[in-house]
């Protein structure tokens, strides 16, 4: 209370001070400025190659399950499964990256965000590439909450809530990690996958089977192709300078 009053004895002096004034605060240094990031390493456009091609599913695929969304009246989307996504032999959802040959080289990021959409009660795309401190604008289409949990290894888990029509949430990942789980704690059968990179030389393969990374210096590059149910297969591939070349893969059941 500004109204009372301590005594406190120096030095046999009496001194009388106003008991719960506040003390000047005293001024801490500003913070240091956090390092710059490194200078993206230079491509020369006018050697820039690309390699693209067709993911193949071996086999006769299984159907689709259908997905139970009988707990929420509001979702009202498609009820077919993606964790496997077959069509007429092309496999969906593969993610495909630059694994090894890279080196020490450093890429700017982009200065638009991707976008992951919650739409149906389904995660829009179902595999989604970002490179490590890029954002992800993540929106809710549906008349209903839902709830977003990445369940990483080795990026900071978090968990939370997005009403309908509610601001966009702005989030990012800051170290690499591929096939990076996210789930809906409001309604379980809601999954998908984001894959974290260290490069812009990603993509993920449509229902056509086909992708394609351009903008690769030349060079020798391992190129891993990830399905969340079928595992892993890597590809060696050399490109030359402004050369295009077509890798096609085949996953079995």
């Amino acid at each position: 209370m500004y109204d009372k009053f301590r005594t406190i004895h120096s030095d046999g002096d009496l001194l009388i001070c106003g008991c719960g004034k506040k003390e000047p605060v005293e001024e801490q240094p500003a913070a240091s400025s956090p390092a710059a990031a490194p200078a993206a390493t230079p491509i020369d456009p006018a050697t820039a190659a690309t390699v693209s091609g067709t993911v193949k599913f071996e086999g006769v695929a299984p159907k689709p399950a259908k997905i139970d969304m009988s707990q929420d009246a509001n979702c009202k989307g498609s009820n077919a499964a993606e964790n496997l996504v077959v069509v007429g032999g092309d496999l969906a959802n593969v993610f495909v990256y630059v694994k090894d040959g890279l080196g020490n080289r450093t890429f700017a990021l982009a200065k638009d965000p991707v976008v992951l959409d919650q739409s149906g009660c389904k995660y829009h795309p179902h595999v989604l590439g970002v490179m490590a401190g890029q954002s992800v604008k993540i929106e809710n289409s549906d008349p209903t909450t839902h709830n977003i949990h990445p369940t990483p290894k080795d990026n900071r888990e978090w968990n939370e809530s997005q009403a309908p029509q509610a601001p966009a949430l702005e989030k990012s990942f800051a170290r690499e990690e591929i096939m990076l789980p996210v789930k809906c704690n409001q309604h379980p059968w809601m999954k998908m996958f984001i894959n974290v990179t260290k490069s812009p030389f990603y993509a993920v393969t449509g229902p056509d089977g086909k992708f394609e990374i351009k903008g690769l210096p030349p060079g020798e590059y391992t190129l891993a192709f990830v399905h969340e149910k079928l595992g892993e297969q890597d590809q060696k591939v050399t490109l030359g300078a402004k050369e295009s070349k077509t890798l096609d893969l085949s996953f079995k059941p």
